[in-house]
């Protein structure tokens, strides 16, 4: 029987087999591709997979991922150390599944693979506590249609003089906040928040470029609190502030 907790690093190589005790596989960096019964799931950050003891899984991860792995002993261990939570956690473990967790499960994973799991007391009771935590309840993944990026991305550009909040996009998608972000990070590589502040400067170095606006003015038109702010957000983006950018423009047209 393996150890209760221990952190796994996966790669292109894909893994076949099965086991005679249940296994809980929890993401905490990159992506783990999952196949068990025939259905296929993808494991990250704030995700778990379920695999019930001789269920034939595979998995495998192609550009690197890294989980904690929870290896339950028995029904007997988890009634010794569960006491009240082993029947629903009984029944959480019985059956295949790819499940979301809240963000206090997902803390106190994070905390777990932070730890020195080979401690056979925190190995212990730290698995105990984090079943008992997700025997109150787990939201199934399921295989959801890619988030509408065009509605999003319209929606910025037409609110970049305002104020945007993840929870105004995240509405547009019908997700939660956590989810959504989760989400835009998996489907675009960057966080809603990064994307937006990209769009700012690109569309103030286009104002820049294209009008005769006054900088101060591009600047609130783009969504900036000042123009220094504006000239800030420039210089790190493109290592020019607006003037040094309005010149390089005008000397390559002349």
């Amino acid at each position: 029987m393996p150890p209760i907790l221990s952190l796994r690093h996966y790669n292109h190589d894909q893994i076949v087999h099965s086991h005679q005790h249940t296994q809980l596989v929890f993401g905490l960096r990159g992506q783990l591709d999952f196949e068990m019964d025939g259905r296929g799931s993808r494991i990250q950050q704030q995700q778990l997979a379920v695999v019930p003891s001789e269920t034939r899984h595979a998995c495998g991860s192609a550009s690197g991922s890294r989980c904690l792995i929870l290896d339950i002993p028995d029904d007997n261990w988890l009634q010794q150390r569960l006491g009240h939570h082993s029947e629903p956690g009984r029944r959480l473990l019985e059956k295949p599944a790819a499940l979301h967790l809240s963000p206090a499960q997902s803390q106190l994973v994070g905390w777990l693979a932070a730890s020195p799991v080979d401690d056979p007391v925190i190995s212990e009771q730290g698995a105990a506590l984090l079943l008992a935590s997700l025997a109150g309840g787990c939201e199934p993944v399921m295989q959801s249609s890619p988030l509408p990026l065009a509605a999003i991305h319209a929606h910025v550009e037409r609110h970049l003089g305002h104020p945007l909040e993840v929870r105004d996009l995240a509405r547009l998608a019908g997700l939660s906040v956590p989810r959504f972000h989760a989400r835009f990070v998996s489907e675009t590589g960057m966080t809603p928040m990064e994307f937006v502040r990209r769009r700012r400067v690109q569309q103030g170095r286009e104002l820049l470029i294209g009008t005769r606006l006054a900088v101060g003015v591009i600047a609130a038109r783009v969504g900036y609190a000042s123009q220094s702010a504006f000239t800030a957000a420039l210089s790190r983006e493109f290592g020019m502030t607006p003037r040094a950018l309005r010149r390089e423009s005008l000397d390559n047209r002349g």
